[in-house]
Protein backbone atom coordinates (compact mmCIF):
# COMPACT_ATOMS: atom_id res chain seq x y z
CA UNK A 1 0.00 0.00 0.00
CA UNK A 2 1.40 3.07 -0.78
CA UNK A 3 2.08 6.62 1.53
CA UNK A 4 1.07 8.55 -1.16
CA UNK A 5 -1.99 10.39 -0.37
CA UNK A 6 -4.04 12.45 -3.31
CA UNK A 7 -4.97 16.24 -3.01
CA UNK A 8 -8.03 17.23 -2.53
CA UNK A 9 -9.91 18.15 -5.95
CA UNK A 10 -9.18 21.69 -7.39
CA UNK A 11 -12.78 22.71 -6.17
CA UNK A 12 -12.02 21.76 -2.21
CA UNK A 13 -10.66 24.38 -0.23
CA UNK A 14 -7.40 23.87 1.64
CA UNK A 15 -8.12 22.91 4.93
CA UNK A 16 -6.74 25.89 7.58
CA UNK A 17 -5.00 24.64 10.48
CA UNK A 18 -6.81 26.49 13.53
CA UNK A 19 -4.62 28.38 15.91
CA UNK A 20 -4.63 27.39 19.54
CA UNK A 21 -6.20 29.42 21.67
CA UNK A 22 -3.92 32.00 23.86
CA UNK A 23 -4.31 34.02 27.28
CA UNK A 24 -3.42 37.01 27.79
CA UNK A 25 0.87 37.33 27.60
CA UNK A 26 1.61 37.44 31.68
CA UNK A 27 4.20 40.34 31.89
CA UNK A 28 7.86 39.20 32.73
CA UNK A 29 7.96 41.15 35.74
CA UNK A 30 5.01 39.91 37.60
CA UNK A 31 5.78 37.27 39.66
CA UNK A 32 4.53 33.80 39.85
CA UNK A 33 1.28 33.51 41.58
CA UNK A 34 0.67 37.11 40.85
CA UNK A 35 -2.35 39.31 39.18
CA UNK A 36 -1.40 42.52 37.74
CA UNK A 37 -2.84 45.50 40.08
CA UNK A 38 -5.09 47.63 38.02
CA UNK A 39 -3.30 48.67 34.69
CA UNK A 40 -0.08 46.90 36.02
CA UNK A 41 2.98 49.82 35.01
CA UNK A 42 2.81 53.09 35.84
CA UNK A 43 5.28 55.87 35.62
CA UNK A 44 4.93 56.37 39.94
CA UNK A 45 2.80 54.51 42.45
CA UNK A 46 2.04 56.81 45.65
CA UNK A 47 1.28 55.67 49.45
CA UNK A 48 -1.32 57.29 51.67
CA UNK A 49 -3.78 59.96 50.88
CA UNK A 50 -2.46 62.42 53.32
CA UNK A 51 -1.95 65.88 52.21
CA UNK A 52 1.80 65.86 50.99
CA UNK A 53 1.12 62.62 48.96
CA UNK A 54 -2.27 64.32 47.17
CA UNK A 55 0.07 66.97 46.79
CA UNK A 56 2.45 65.28 44.41
CA UNK A 57 0.20 63.01 42.93
CA UNK A 58 -1.77 65.79 41.49
CA UNK A 59 1.33 67.59 40.12
CA UNK A 60 3.00 64.52 38.76
CA UNK A 61 -0.39 64.00 36.64
CA UNK A 62 -0.48 66.52 35.49
CA UNK A 63 2.59 66.36 34.11
CA UNK A 64 1.74 63.50 32.34
CA UNK A 65 2.93 60.93 34.28
CA UNK A 66 0.70 57.12 35.22
CA UNK A 67 0.22 57.73 38.48
CA UNK A 68 -1.55 54.60 40.41
CA UNK A 69 -2.61 56.23 44.29
CA UNK A 70 -3.29 53.63 47.47
CA UNK A 71 -4.43 54.22 50.62
CA UNK A 72 -5.19 52.16 53.18
CA UNK A 73 -8.15 53.46 54.68
CA UNK A 74 -11.40 54.19 52.96
CA UNK A 75 -11.49 57.59 52.96
CA UNK A 76 -8.79 60.50 51.77
CA UNK A 77 -6.46 62.34 54.12
CA UNK A 78 -4.79 59.36 55.76
CA UNK A 79 -3.39 60.62 59.38
CA UNK A 80 -4.53 64.48 58.80
CA UNK A 81 -8.07 63.33 57.31
CA UNK A 82 -11.50 65.25 58.54
CA UNK A 83 -13.68 62.92 60.44
CA UNK A 84 -17.74 63.02 61.24
CA UNK A 85 -18.64 63.13 65.08
CA UNK A 86 -19.14 58.88 64.42
CA UNK A 87 -15.79 58.27 62.67
CA UNK A 88 -14.14 60.58 65.44
CA UNK A 89 -15.73 58.69 68.29
CA UNK A 90 -14.80 55.57 66.85
CA UNK A 91 -11.30 56.23 66.34
CA UNK A 92 -10.69 57.20 69.80
CA UNK A 93 -12.69 54.61 71.38
CA UNK A 94 -15.33 57.00 73.33
CA UNK A 95 -18.34 55.16 72.46
CA UNK A 96 -21.24 57.03 71.09
CA UNK A 97 -21.29 60.41 70.79
CA UNK A 98 -23.39 62.97 73.19
CA UNK A 99 -26.80 63.46 71.61
CA UNK A 100 -25.80 67.56 72.54
CA UNK A 101 -22.93 67.79 70.23
CA UNK A 102 -25.70 67.61 67.78
CA UNK A 103 -26.04 66.12 64.14
CA UNK A 104 -23.18 63.92 62.93
CA UNK A 105 -23.25 65.53 59.48
CA UNK A 106 -22.03 68.91 60.88
CA UNK A 107 -19.10 67.83 62.17
CA UNK A 108 -15.63 67.55 59.59
CA UNK A 109 -13.00 67.31 62.73
CA UNK A 110 -9.20 67.58 61.37
CA UNK A 111 -6.74 65.43 63.23
CA UNK A 112 -3.85 67.57 62.48
CA UNK A 113 -5.13 70.97 62.20
CA UNK A 114 -3.09 73.48 60.11
CA UNK A 115 -3.96 77.21 59.39
CA UNK A 116 -2.62 77.96 55.70
CA UNK A 117 -0.56 81.53 55.28
CA UNK A 118 -2.70 83.41 52.83
CA UNK A 119 0.19 84.76 50.92
CA UNK A 120 2.37 81.58 51.61
CA UNK A 121 3.97 78.87 49.63
CA UNK A 122 0.90 76.19 50.15
CA UNK A 123 -1.56 79.33 49.10
CA UNK A 124 0.99 79.21 45.68
CA UNK A 125 0.74 75.67 45.11
CA UNK A 126 -3.18 75.96 45.27
CA UNK A 127 -3.10 78.56 42.71
CA UNK A 128 -0.62 77.09 40.63
CA UNK A 129 -2.44 73.67 40.10
CA UNK A 130 -5.78 76.09 40.49
CA UNK A 131 -7.48 73.30 43.13
CA UNK A 132 -9.05 76.84 44.93
CA UNK A 133 -11.36 75.80 42.36
CA UNK A 134 -12.75 72.63 44.29
CA UNK A 135 -12.42 74.92 47.69
CA UNK A 136 -13.64 77.61 49.82
CA UNK A 137 -12.03 79.56 52.39
CA UNK A 138 -12.38 81.88 55.77
CA UNK A 139 -9.77 83.88 56.67
CA UNK A 140 -9.12 83.04 60.65
CA UNK A 141 -10.65 85.85 63.07
CA UNK A 142 -7.28 86.61 64.94
CA UNK A 143 -3.77 85.21 65.81
CA UNK A 144 -2.24 85.81 69.61
CA UNK A 145 0.55 84.92 71.88
CA UNK A 146 1.32 84.29 75.38
CA UNK A 147 3.22 86.93 77.21
CA UNK A 148 3.75 86.72 80.75
CA UNK A 149 0.89 84.73 81.63
CA UNK A 150 -1.61 86.71 79.48
CA UNK A 151 -2.94 85.74 75.89
CA UNK A 152 -2.41 89.01 73.70
CA UNK A 153 -3.52 89.64 70.14
CA UNK A 154 -0.90 90.43 67.85
CA UNK A 155 -1.24 93.75 66.31
CA UNK A 156 -3.10 93.18 62.67
CA UNK A 157 -3.86 97.01 61.84
CA UNK A 158 -1.30 100.19 63.03
CA UNK A 159 -4.41 100.86 65.57
CA UNK A 160 -4.02 97.64 67.46
CA UNK A 161 -0.25 98.12 67.38
CA UNK A 162 -0.82 101.23 69.62
CA UNK A 163 -3.12 99.80 71.77
CA UNK A 164 -1.66 96.46 72.32
CA UNK A 165 -0.23 95.84 75.81
CA UNK A 166 3.17 93.93 74.18
CA UNK A 167 5.50 96.44 74.21
CA UNK A 168 5.55 100.05 75.68
CA UNK A 169 5.38 103.02 74.28
CA UNK A 170 9.10 103.47 73.04
CA UNK A 171 8.91 99.87 71.97
CA UNK A 172 6.40 100.16 69.79
CA UNK A 173 8.42 103.07 68.41
CA UNK A 174 10.88 100.72 67.72
CA UNK A 175 9.20 98.21 66.68
CA UNK A 176 7.53 100.36 63.77
CA UNK A 177 11.12 101.48 62.82
CA UNK A 178 11.66 98.00 62.48
CA UNK A 179 8.99 97.03 60.42
CA UNK A 180 9.44 99.37 58.25
CA UNK A 181 12.88 98.10 57.74
CA UNK A 182 11.89 94.54 56.71
CA UNK A 183 8.68 95.39 54.62
CA UNK A 184 11.15 97.76 52.31
CA UNK A 185 13.95 94.83 52.56
CA UNK A 186 14.71 93.40 49.26
CA UNK A 187 17.61 90.81 48.62
CA UNK A 188 18.01 91.60 44.73
CA UNK A 189 18.36 95.65 45.57
CA UNK A 190 21.66 96.64 48.00
CA UNK A 191 19.86 99.67 48.41
CA UNK A 192 17.38 98.50 50.99
CA UNK A 193 20.53 96.62 53.11
CA UNK A 194 21.03 99.66 54.79
CA UNK A 195 24.78 99.04 55.52
CA UNK A 196 22.91 95.41 56.90
CA UNK A 197 24.23 92.65 55.57
CA UNK A 198 21.59 89.83 56.81
CA UNK A 199 23.80 86.94 54.93
CA UNK A 200 25.96 87.29 57.47
CA UNK A 201 24.31 89.19 60.28
CA UNK A 202 22.35 87.08 63.23
CA UNK A 203 18.95 87.94 63.67
CA UNK A 204 19.73 88.66 67.23
CA UNK A 205 21.99 91.48 65.85
CA UNK A 206 19.21 92.23 63.78
CA UNK A 207 17.00 92.52 66.85
CA UNK A 208 19.74 94.57 68.77
CA UNK A 209 21.02 97.21 65.82
CA UNK A 210 16.87 98.03 66.01
CA UNK A 211 16.76 98.82 70.13
CA UNK A 212 13.87 96.24 70.71
CA UNK A 213 14.28 94.44 74.13
CA UNK A 214 14.26 90.68 74.75
CA UNK A 215 10.46 89.93 75.18
CA UNK A 216 10.03 91.87 71.85
CA UNK A 217 12.88 89.50 69.84
CA UNK A 218 10.71 86.87 71.59
CA UNK A 219 7.24 87.39 69.96
CA UNK A 220 8.27 88.43 66.53
CA UNK A 221 10.48 85.44 66.32
CA UNK A 222 7.53 82.71 67.09
CA UNK A 223 4.32 84.48 66.68
CA UNK A 224 4.74 86.37 63.35
CA UNK A 225 8.42 84.55 61.56
CA UNK A 226 7.08 81.39 63.35
CA UNK A 227 10.25 80.21 64.56
CA UNK A 228 9.87 76.71 66.41
CA UNK A 229 12.38 77.52 69.09
CA UNK A 230 15.63 79.85 69.98
CA UNK A 231 18.25 78.14 67.65
CA UNK A 232 17.60 81.00 64.78
CA UNK A 233 18.81 84.11 66.95
CA UNK A 234 22.32 83.09 66.29
CA UNK A 235 22.44 81.99 62.48
CA UNK A 236 21.84 84.88 59.49
CA UNK A 237 19.03 86.71 59.56
CA UNK A 238 17.58 86.25 56.06
CA UNK A 239 15.85 83.21 56.15
CA UNK A 240 13.87 84.73 59.03
CA UNK A 241 13.42 88.38 57.85
CA UNK A 242 11.48 86.34 54.81
CA UNK A 243 9.43 84.92 57.20
CA UNK A 244 8.20 87.78 58.56
CA UNK A 245 7.84 89.21 55.31
CA UNK A 246 5.21 86.72 54.35
CA UNK A 247 3.71 86.85 57.44
CA UNK A 248 3.08 91.17 56.74
CA UNK A 249 2.04 90.44 53.27
CA UNK A 250 -0.60 87.80 54.27
CA UNK A 251 -1.83 89.96 57.07
CA UNK A 252 -1.96 93.18 54.78
CA UNK A 253 -4.06 90.96 52.24
CA UNK A 254 -7.00 89.80 54.19
CA UNK A 255 -6.78 92.39 57.70
CA UNK A 256 -7.81 90.33 60.86
CA UNK A 257 -5.42 87.71 60.67
CA UNK A 258 -2.83 86.27 57.99
CA UNK A 259 -4.22 82.66 58.01
CA UNK A 260 -6.73 81.23 56.05
CA UNK A 261 -8.90 77.90 56.57
CA UNK A 262 -10.76 75.63 54.38
CA UNK A 263 -14.63 75.38 54.96
CA UNK A 264 -15.14 71.72 55.63
CA UNK A 265 -12.01 71.21 56.94
CA UNK A 266 -8.57 70.05 55.35
CA UNK A 267 -9.82 67.08 54.17
CA UNK A 268 -10.46 68.94 51.37
CA UNK A 269 -7.21 70.11 50.29
CA UNK A 270 -6.07 65.87 49.67
CA UNK A 271 -9.58 65.38 47.80
CA UNK A 272 -8.82 68.51 45.18
CA UNK A 273 -5.44 67.19 44.44
CA UNK A 274 -6.74 63.29 44.17
CA UNK A 275 -9.86 64.76 41.70
CA UNK A 276 -6.38 66.78 40.04
CA UNK A 277 -4.76 63.85 39.91
CA UNK A 278 -8.16 61.55 38.64
CA UNK A 279 -8.95 64.00 35.58
CA UNK A 280 -5.55 63.63 34.17
CA UNK A 281 -6.08 60.27 34.28
CA UNK A 282 -4.91 58.75 37.48
CA UNK A 283 -5.86 55.51 39.39
CA UNK A 284 -7.03 55.42 42.83
CA UNK A 285 -7.44 52.17 45.05
CA UNK A 286 -8.87 52.90 49.00
CA UNK A 287 -8.97 50.36 51.34
CA UNK A 288 -5.95 48.55 49.72
CA UNK A 289 -3.14 48.27 52.38
CA UNK A 290 0.31 47.78 50.90
CA UNK A 291 2.08 44.35 52.05
CA UNK A 292 5.48 44.46 50.57
CA UNK A 293 7.60 46.94 48.39
CA UNK A 294 9.57 45.05 45.70
CA UNK A 295 13.28 46.11 45.46
CA UNK A 296 15.28 44.49 42.44
CA UNK A 297 19.14 42.98 42.86
CA UNK A 298 20.68 46.25 42.88
CA UNK A 299 18.08 47.99 46.18
CA UNK A 300 15.78 50.07 43.95
CA UNK A 301 11.88 50.01 44.41
CA UNK A 302 10.14 48.91 40.99
CA UNK A 303 6.93 47.74 42.93
CA UNK A 304 4.23 47.14 45.04
CA UNK A 305 2.68 43.96 46.83
CA UNK A 306 -1.14 44.14 47.61
CA UNK A 307 -3.92 41.72 48.70
CA UNK A 308 -6.85 42.14 46.76
CA UNK A 309 -10.36 40.23 46.17
CA UNK A 310 -8.43 38.90 42.94
CA UNK A 311 -5.70 37.44 45.05
CA UNK A 312 -2.02 39.25 45.27
CA UNK A 313 -1.81 42.24 43.39
CA UNK A 314 1.09 43.69 41.45
CA UNK A 315 2.11 46.78 40.59
CA UNK A 316 5.22 47.89 38.96
CA UNK A 317 6.67 51.64 38.40
CA UNK A 318 9.62 53.37 37.99
CA UNK A 319 9.06 55.07 41.26
CA UNK A 320 7.74 54.41 44.74
CA UNK A 321 6.65 58.03 46.90
CA UNK A 322 4.83 58.24 50.25
CA UNK A 323 4.61 58.46 54.01
CA UNK A 324 7.05 56.76 56.16
CA UNK A 325 4.20 54.41 57.51
CA UNK A 326 4.50 52.61 53.89
CA UNK A 327 8.57 52.10 54.46
CA UNK A 328 10.69 49.58 55.97
CA UNK A 329 12.15 50.88 59.17
CA UNK A 330 15.57 51.03 57.48
CA UNK A 331 14.12 53.80 54.84
CA UNK A 332 12.82 56.13 57.92
CA UNK A 333 14.41 57.42 61.12
CA UNK A 334 12.36 58.75 64.12
CA UNK A 335 12.35 63.07 64.95
CA UNK A 336 10.25 62.68 68.06
CA UNK A 337 6.75 62.67 68.83
CA UNK A 338 3.92 65.15 68.58
CA UNK A 339 1.14 65.21 71.37
CA UNK A 340 -2.75 66.40 70.36
CA UNK A 341 -5.70 67.07 72.52
CA UNK A 342 -8.83 67.27 70.55
CA UNK A 343 -10.87 69.50 72.45
CA UNK A 344 -14.63 70.09 72.12
CA UNK A 345 -16.20 73.53 74.04
CA UNK A 346 -19.22 75.16 73.98
CA UNK A 347 -17.90 78.74 74.05
CA UNK A 348 -15.10 80.59 72.29
CA UNK A 349 -11.88 80.59 74.63
CA UNK A 350 -11.51 83.15 76.68
CA UNK A 351 -9.48 86.35 76.95
CA UNK A 352 -9.86 86.26 72.88
CA UNK A 353 -12.49 89.33 71.92
CA UNK A 354 -14.84 85.87 71.53
CA UNK A 355 -12.99 84.84 68.23
CA UNK A 356 -14.97 82.57 66.46
CA UNK A 357 -11.54 81.37 65.48
CA UNK A 358 -7.98 82.03 66.29
CA UNK A 359 -4.47 81.00 66.49
CA UNK A 360 -2.62 81.14 69.86
CA UNK A 361 0.98 80.48 70.32
CA UNK A 362 2.97 80.13 73.49
CA UNK A 363 6.22 80.26 72.91
CA UNK A 364 8.59 77.64 75.04
CA UNK A 365 10.68 80.17 77.20
CA UNK A 366 7.27 81.76 78.33
CA UNK A 367 6.45 77.45 79.86
CA UNK A 368 9.52 76.66 80.64
CA UNK A 369 9.81 74.66 77.53
CA UNK A 370 12.54 74.31 74.17
CA UNK A 371 9.63 73.71 71.77
CA UNK A 372 6.41 75.87 71.38
CA UNK A 373 2.76 75.27 72.57
CA UNK A 374 0.61 75.74 69.72
CA UNK A 375 -3.66 76.07 70.03
CA UNK A 376 -5.48 76.65 66.92
CA UNK A 377 -9.92 77.09 67.15
CA UNK A 378 -12.35 76.60 64.94
CA UNK A 379 -15.99 76.57 64.76
CA UNK A 380 -19.36 76.77 62.85
CA UNK A 381 -18.16 79.53 60.72
CA UNK A 382 -15.71 76.74 59.06
CA UNK A 383 -18.20 74.50 58.72
CA UNK A 384 -16.15 71.96 60.95
CA UNK A 385 -18.68 71.82 63.96
CA UNK A 386 -22.52 72.57 64.63
CA UNK A 387 -23.41 75.80 65.54
CA UNK A 388 -22.41 76.97 68.86
CA UNK A 389 -19.83 74.06 69.17
CA UNK A 390 -16.62 75.04 69.36
CA UNK A 391 -12.75 72.68 69.00
CA UNK A 392 -9.56 73.56 69.69
CA UNK A 393 -6.45 71.60 69.15
CA UNK A 394 -3.68 71.70 71.57
CA UNK A 395 -0.42 70.32 70.03
CA UNK A 396 2.91 70.38 70.91
CA UNK A 397 6.79 68.29 70.37
CA UNK A 398 6.94 65.90 73.22
CA UNK A 399 9.94 66.39 75.92
CA UNK A 400 9.32 64.46 78.39
CA UNK A 401 8.03 60.77 79.36
CA UNK A 402 4.48 62.45 80.05
CA UNK A 403 3.35 63.95 77.02
CA UNK A 404 -0.25 64.70 78.28
CA UNK A 405 1.43 66.79 80.56
CA UNK A 406 2.83 68.75 78.18
CA UNK A 407 -0.43 70.20 76.81
CA UNK A 408 -1.41 71.89 80.09
CA UNK A 409 -0.50 75.41 79.52
CA UNK A 410 -2.27 74.75 75.70
CA UNK A 411 -5.36 73.25 78.03
CA UNK A 412 -5.55 75.99 80.57
CA UNK A 413 -6.50 78.81 78.40
CA UNK A 414 -9.71 76.62 77.28
CA UNK A 415 -11.96 77.21 80.09
CA UNK A 416 -14.55 74.41 80.19
CA UNK A 417 -13.82 71.59 78.04
CA UNK A 418 -16.87 69.11 77.12
CA UNK A 419 -15.00 66.62 75.06
CA UNK A 420 -11.11 65.39 74.90
CA UNK A 421 -9.13 63.41 72.59
CA UNK A 422 -5.44 62.88 73.13
CA UNK A 423 -3.47 61.18 70.91
CA UNK A 424 0.28 60.39 70.59
CA UNK A 425 2.17 60.51 67.18
CA UNK A 426 5.33 59.42 66.07
CA UNK A 427 7.25 61.56 63.73
CA UNK A 428 9.70 60.61 60.90
CA UNK A 429 12.07 61.38 58.08
CA UNK A 430 13.63 59.70 55.35
CA UNK A 431 17.13 58.58 55.81
CA UNK A 432 18.10 59.03 52.47
CA UNK A 433 16.57 61.31 48.86
CA UNK A 434 14.77 58.68 47.11
CA UNK A 435 17.69 59.09 44.16
CA UNK A 436 19.30 55.75 44.60
CA UNK A 437 16.58 53.28 45.99
CA UNK A 438 13.60 55.37 43.96
CA UNK A 439 11.64 55.53 47.30
CA UNK A 440 10.40 59.25 47.81
CA UNK A 441 9.34 59.36 51.58
CA UNK A 442 7.67 62.72 53.10
CA UNK A 443 8.51 63.80 56.26
CA UNK A 444 5.53 63.37 59.35
CA UNK A 445 3.33 66.31 60.25
CA UNK A 446 5.14 68.63 62.59
CA UNK A 447 4.33 69.83 66.19
CA UNK A 448 2.75 73.51 64.45
CA UNK A 449 -0.79 74.62 63.97
CA UNK A 450 0.71 75.98 60.73
CA UNK A 451 1.81 74.62 57.27
CA UNK A 452 4.78 76.67 56.68
CA UNK A 453 7.59 74.04 57.69
CA UNK A 454 5.44 70.87 56.32
CA UNK A 455 5.39 73.03 52.90
CA UNK A 456 9.00 73.17 52.74
CA UNK A 457 8.83 69.33 52.94
CA UNK A 458 6.42 69.33 50.03
CA UNK A 459 8.59 71.32 48.08
CA UNK A 460 11.88 69.38 48.77
CA UNK A 461 9.54 65.71 48.21
CA UNK A 462 8.82 67.31 44.37
CA UNK A 463 12.11 68.18 44.02
CA UNK A 464 13.68 64.45 44.70
CA UNK A 465 10.87 63.52 42.46
CA UNK A 466 11.17 65.26 39.72
CA UNK A 467 14.64 66.99 39.63
CA UNK A 468 13.58 70.36 39.50
CA UNK A 469 11.90 73.48 41.56
CA UNK A 470 8.21 73.70 41.65
CA UNK A 471 7.67 77.53 39.95
CA UNK A 472 5.96 78.91 42.86
CA UNK A 473 5.73 82.83 40.98
CA UNK A 474 1.94 83.71 40.83
CA UNK A 475 -0.01 85.99 42.47
CA UNK A 476 -1.72 85.01 45.99
CA UNK A 477 -4.15 87.83 45.60
CA UNK A 478 -7.78 85.71 46.24
CA UNK A 479 -9.79 88.88 46.66
CA UNK A 480 -13.46 87.68 46.59
CA UNK A 481 -12.69 83.94 47.59
CA UNK A 482 -12.47 84.17 51.28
Amino acid sequence: MSDFTEPPPADTPPTEEKEEEKGPTKPDWLPEGCVPLADGEYDAIVMGTGLKECVISGLLSTMGMKVLHLDRYNYYGAECASLNLTNLYEKFQAGEPPTYLGANRDYNVDLIPKFIMACGKLTKMLLTTKVTRYLDFKSIDGSYVMKDGKVLKVPATPDEALRSSLMGMFEKRRFRNFLIYINQYDPANPTTFKDKDLTRMTMRELYTAFGLVAATHEFISHAMCLELSEDHMDLPALETVKKLQTYCTSLETYGKSPYIYPMYGLGGLPEGFSRLCAIHGGTFMLNTDVEEILFDADGAAWGVKCKTDEGVGVAKATMVIGDPSYFPAEKKRSTGKVVRSICFLNHPIPNTNNAESCQIIIPGPQCGRKNDVFVACLSGQQNVVANGVYVAIVTTTVETADPAQELVPGLRLLGQILQRFDSVADCYEPTGDGLSDRCFISSSFDGTSHFEDDVEDMLSLYKRVTGEDLDMNIDTNLEGDY
